[in-house]
């Protein structure tokens, strides 16, 4: 394999968008639940069983070592990434499953791509690799990760996409970036996926995170404020499309929304009416974190009345994989 400016040039075998009708994801951010750890592994179960059987069409987990939470409040439980999604992975069947965003930081990008391809396989191909750029500081820090400044982080997340492509695809010929070399990038077993995983960029900058999802991603997660922002969003993803030459229907749209429902059901029309808008604008997919999950009464009340009234709201088209 030549170095990163080659590849960025090839353009990479896409997936075929998946999202049909538009669908609610659950983000699982925080485990500071009753009972503590002793009972962490039953909540999360019944969680992932409950959003499975209710109709959520993915669960995700964020890529942190600590709780994002003010003050002392990062100090509250928080579980590592890939071991959770493992855990998660066999007690339940078919969810999709995945890192919300990936800091590139975090792992050496070889190991990352491996260890998001064991999940794939042992999940039977629910796994999907969810990365961004990374950002909080605090925690590289404190467990000794190397924080660069943010053009490098960019810079190695567009390297780490870019092998990525190349390993999914079985290249395990060496891979010479700037800032990662690779004698021998060899995935076995291969991802179950097909083509390959889906690939899920995480973020909204203008300049460069919709760029980078134009030329590698077959998703983006956005977070998903006022109409006209979101809007605005979408139409600087079409952009850089146009420009890279790509479909950008080819492309799912995720986002994430901040979404507080009553347990008692009297603002569920509300929240409705905000996924909604979404839909309505091109969005296939919000992402929620819901309070006090493992209680289970919000994820019931949202596989009796919203995931039903949501799904027939988007209307683009399913396209083949290009």
């Amino acid at each position: 394999m030549g170095d990163g400016s080659e590849q960025a040039e090839r353009q990479p075998a896409r997936a075929a968008r998946t999202l049909e009708i538009m669908q609610i994801g659950l983000h699982v951010p925080v485990f500071a639940w009753p009972g503590g750890p002793d009972a962490l592994a039953d909540h999360l179960t019944t969680v992932a069983r409950t959003a499975e059987q209710a109709g959520f069409g993915q669960l995700t987990v964020m890529d942190h070592f600590f709780a994002l939470a003010p003050e002392d409040g990062y100090k509250l439980p928080m579980l590592e990434a890939y071991t959770t999604l493992g855990f998660i992975a066999g007690v339940t069947s078919s969810i999709r499953l995945g890192v919300q965003v990936t800091g590139v930081t975090y792992r050496h990008p070889g190991i990352l791509i491996k260890s998001m391809t064991t999940l794939n396989v042992l999940s039977k191909g629910r796994a999907f690799f969810g990365i961004g750029a990374a950002w909080f500081e605090k925690e590289h820090h404190a467990f000794g990760v190397e924080f660069p400044p943010l053009k490098e982080r960019f810079e190695r997340l567009e390297e780490t996409l870019q092998l990525a492509h190349q390993a999914f695809k079985g290249d395990s010929s060496p891979f010479r970036g700037k800032y990662y070399q690779l004698e021998e990038p060899l995935l076995s077993p291969m991802p179950v996926s097909r083509p390959r995983p889906r690939i899920q960029v995480g973020g909204s900058g203008e300049r460069k995170t919709l760029k980078l999802v134009a030329k590698y991603a077959d998703a983006c997660h956005i977070f998903a404020s006022d109409p006209a922002t979101n809007q605005h969003k979408l139409d600087v993803l079409r952009e850089h499309c146009q420009s890279v030459g790509r479909n950008f229907d080819e492309i799912d749209i995720v986002g994430g929304l901040r979404a507080d429902v009553a347990q008692d059901g009297s603002n569920v029309d509300e929240v409705i009416q905000a996924i909604g808008a979404l839909g309505e604008i091109g969005f296939d997919m919000v992402t929620l974190a819901l309070p006090d999950v493992y209680n289970l009464k919000a994820l019931e009340l949202f596989g009796e009345r919203v995931i039903p009234a949501v799904a027939p709201i988007n209307a683009r088209q399913t396209v083949s994989a290009g």
